[in-house]
């Protein structure tokens, strides 16, 4: 109610007040306009003019700079009492008494060594029952190839986990066990697959 008022009561106050504007601004249109002709002129130039300077001019007062000397060389030293002694150490080389075999220092032989070892995924089926971490000890052999093979289980917190360790451990790559330049078998490794939950 009170904004039908208001509505019935603006718009003629709206359109009283647009009139006048109207008003003023066609008597302010119609009224005499004076100009100030007597006002300076103001003049602009667009173009500057450009001076041409010689170039044979420029280079005549052109100077090299002039280099430093370079430094003088250090004195000569002509003490005979300033030079080192040439003579050096003398020393008698020991002897020594004892049977030792150095060997070349190159063993080519080694034992298995791990290149890959892909991380085990948690299972689904597993979270339910597992704890904040579980290991799982596998044992296998590693071919000369270098493929592990024989995995099985030999100690494990978590039953639930023993697949997954497996599965990761077969998936492992390894340098092969080396005996004289020749490729073996490694049987018997045994590592800890260690079974992490992320929160």
């Amino acid at each position: 109610m009170g904004s039908l008022i208001r509505l019935i009561m603006g718009v003629p106050v709206a359109f009283a007040v647009t009139g006048l504007l109207f008003l003023f601004m066609a008597a302010m249109i119609k009224g005499p306009t004076r100009l100030n002709d007597e006002a300076d002129s103001v003049n602009i130039s667009i173009t500057a003019k450009i001076d041409d300077t010689d170039l044979n001019s420029a280079n005549k007062e052109f100077k090299r700079p002039t280099l430093d000397a370079p430094p003088p060389p250090p004195p000569a030293v002509n003490d005979p009492s300033n030079r080192p002694a040439l003579d050096g150490v003398r020393a008698t080389i020991p002897t020594i008494d004892a049977n030792l075999s150095i060997g070349s220092g190159f063993n080519p032989d080694r034992d298995a060594q791990p290149l890959v070892r892909i991380p085990p995924q948690y299972p689904d089926r597993c979270m339910s029952r597992a704890g904040p971490s579980e290991s799982v000890v596998v044992q296998f052999d590693v071919t000369p190839e270098g493929q592990t093979t024989n995995a099985n289980v030999v100690d494990s917190s978590n039953s639930c986990l023993n697949r997954a360790a497996v599965r990761s451990v077969e998936r492992w790559k390894y340098q092969p066990k080396i005996v004289d330049n020749e490729a073996q078998w490694r049987r018997g490794v045994q590592t800890t697959v260690t079974f992490v939950l992320e929160e």
